[in-house]
């Protein structure tokens, strides 16, 4: 049975996966060529997150979600937005299952719990049992229950740095929707250069300069909001690397350690 020696975490995020800009929208052709892109990878071992986009944080935002418990009219949304996030769960799982991934699904909802919005706890068996059974296991953005706000919005990316020290992971693979980090907004300065290498402990000017769509709802922080969740990770040992999940093979590549257009971050 495998450990976590050599553990790769994949993080799709919700900008691949949905359609930001149409609620409750999501991009089957993209969910179904990456999810035939980690088939084809056979990285062992492998944990996958996924973010909540179009799906998640419009609920959220509209209830307050994040902030925590004020009144009980909030916990129709709460409910709205779990619920939300299990549908697209189940769209990224049946993509996986039937390209040949052995995936399965833990709901970070009833395996984490956070403290002002925090990771505070996690039932760890609820993913090495499954790991040690040679499956994938496949968590997502979600509602956590909170010991000081009630509750709050827990963040696939803070999943994946918590996941990475405590299981020691040596890999990251964020799947963005640009080709990775650059000198300035790529969507308003065409002639912005990618930056390739990065390293985030001494940059961290370099978050100030990225969130690249004020139009897009996202309860947890953008861009910037990845990379300071990357930071503990990254001094941890791992190496984590953006790339471009909307381009055909690139999560493959990123996968196998094969070279590939991105940015690396240290």
């Amino acid at each position: 049975m495998p450990n976590s020696m050599n553990l790769t975490i994949l993080k799709l995020g919700g900008s691949v996966i949905t359609k930001k800009d149409k609620p409750f929208t999501y991009a089957l052709k993209t969910i179904r060529r990456l999810a035939r892109e980690i088939a084809k990878s056979n990285i062992k071992p492998l944990i996958i997150v996924h973010g909540g986009g179009s799906f998640g944080h419009p609920i959220a935002k509209e209830y307050s979600i994040k902030q925590g418990y004020r009144d009980s009219s909030q916990l129709y949304g709460l409910a709205k937005t779990h619920l939300s996030m299990l549908r697209l769960n189940h769209i990224v799982m049946t993509s996986l299952i039937e390209a040949g991934v052995p995936a399965f699904p833990v709901q970070p909802s009833s395996c984490f719990v956070t403290k002002g919005g925090r990771i505070d706890w996690l039932n760890m068996d609820a993913v090495l049992d499954i790991q040690q059974l040679e499956l994938v296991p496949v968590l997502y953005g979600d509602i956590s229950f909170d010991r000081e706000i009630g509750f709050t919005v827990l963040s696939g990316d803070q999943i994946v740095s918590y996941l990475s020290i405590k299981l020691g992971a040596t890999r990251i693979v964020m799947g963005i929707d640009v080709d990775g980090l650059y000198a300035s907004n790529p969507r308003t300065d065409p002639n912005s250069n990618l930056l390739h290498r990065v390293n985030l402990s001494k940059q961290r000017s370099c978050i100030k300069n990225l969130d690249v769509r004020s139009d897009i709802i996202d309860v947890t922080g953008g861009m910037g909001g990845k990379l300071q969740e990357l930071i503990p990770a990254l001094r941890n040992g791992a190496e984590a690397i953006l790339v471009n999940a909307l381009k055909p093979k690139r999560i493959l590549k990123a996968l196998r350690g094969e070279a590939v257009i991105g940015t690396v971050l240290l």
